[in-house]
């Protein structure tokens, strides 16, 4: 395959050129058994106990959009990556890279929405780092933050024990942050009252590892890329096709609307606080009864199944007898979305 030359802003955006970046790029420098699994965080065994390990930085603009900032969501995103692997979040880092000229009060604001959301996610900031470079060669501030947290008794999760006929459960409905984002830049001109569904995931995850560790297969967020990339990426790990029915899956009626403006597919749109789980099928429906009572999981919905056909593939069903393959982001249209 012929070597891309730049870095290019698709490369950042969770698709497919994100995956033969990490493919051909680190993983062939760099490969070991932790990070080969390519998982939203490393799981480390030491004296009995497991550990997760995970990191993320965070580029957004603007950095204050409807529901949310980027200190807040620097917190949220990393403590779901633990999460979504069955880890309790337990300790953050962060870093900072801060443009000289930057105002000293944005920086304040942005420090409390940090603090405010390592409160309400209930992890402590342990420590962490500030550089500057110089004005006008960053863009405000980026964050970095690295995240440990303490995997639960009796989590096995990972494509391997993914198998036909097990369910999709999907937490809530999908694309709010990105096209709130979006909104927020002034790209288009469209009423919305929506917001951010940036927030922990801890609080909805743990009662479903409370009822039936076992029965839980795979976890991921659908951040960048969205539920059609992580969809695609597990797929092409278990080699299994993968059947998903689109009016099971809840979408708002703004990001339909914004999606149909631009042209953008619903299933390729971030969100930031929401998970999808491989269930065992005979539990499935116990899981989304449950998520269903718990504040935050109302709009759970099963959406979908493992299936021997089409093998390495996803396809959406439609509610009229139709169906289509939904494949990777290709591109980047939504830059800098988190």
């Amino acid at each position: 395959m012929k070597q891309e030359q730049c870095i290019e802003l698709a490369h950042g955006a969770g698709g497919k050129s994100s995956r033969r970046l990490i493919e051909q790029v680190i993983l062939a420098e760099c490969r070991n058994p932790l990070l080969e699994p390519l998982a939203d965080a490393a799981i480390i065994e030491w004296d009995k106990t497991r550990y997760a390990l995970t990191t993320d930085s965070y580029v957004i603009s603007p950095l204050v959009f409807p529901g949310g900032s980027i200190g807040e969501l620097a917190v949220n995103g990393t403590v779901n990556d633990l999460a979504v692997s069955g880890a309790k979040p337990l300790v953050i880092l962060s870093s900072w890279i801060l443009e000289a000229g930057l105002s000293m009060e944005v920086f304040q604001r942005e420090v409390k929405a940090m603090a405010r959301a390592a409160k309400a996610a209930s992890v402590i900031i342990a420590g962490g780092d500030t550089k500057v470079v110089e004005h006008g060669k960053g863009d405000g501030l980026y964050i970095t933050t690295t995240g440990y947290g303490l995997v639960e008794p009796g989590v096995n999760l990972g494509p391997h024990r993914v198998e036909v006929g097990d369910k999709i459960l999907l937490s809530g409905p999908i694309g709010d942050h990105g096209i709130t984002v979006l909104l927020a830049r002034g790209e288009i001109e469209l009423e919305a009252t929506l917001q951010t569904d940036s927030r922990p995931l801890w609080p909805i995850i743990e009662p479903m590892i409370r009822l039936e560790p076992a029965a839980i297969k795979w976890m991921r967020d659908p951040t960048r890329g969205g539920l059609a990339s992580v969809l695609n990426e597990l797929a092409h790990d278990i080699g299994f096709g993968i059947m998903i029915e689109e009016e099971s899956i809840p979408i708002r009626q703004e990001v339909r609307g914004a999606c149909e403006i631009l042209g953008l597919d619903p299933l390729h749109i971030a969100s930031e606080g929401q998970f999808v789980a491989v269930v065992d099928q005979k539990k499935a429906v116990d899981f989304q009864k449950l998520l269903n009572d718990i504040p935050g999981g109302e709009e759970a919905r099963i959406i979908g199944v493992i299936s021997n056909k089409p093998p390495g593939k996803v396809v959406a069903l439609s509610g009229y007898g139709g169906s289509r393959m939904v494949d990777m982001l290709i591109g980047d249209p939504l830059p800098r979305i988190c």
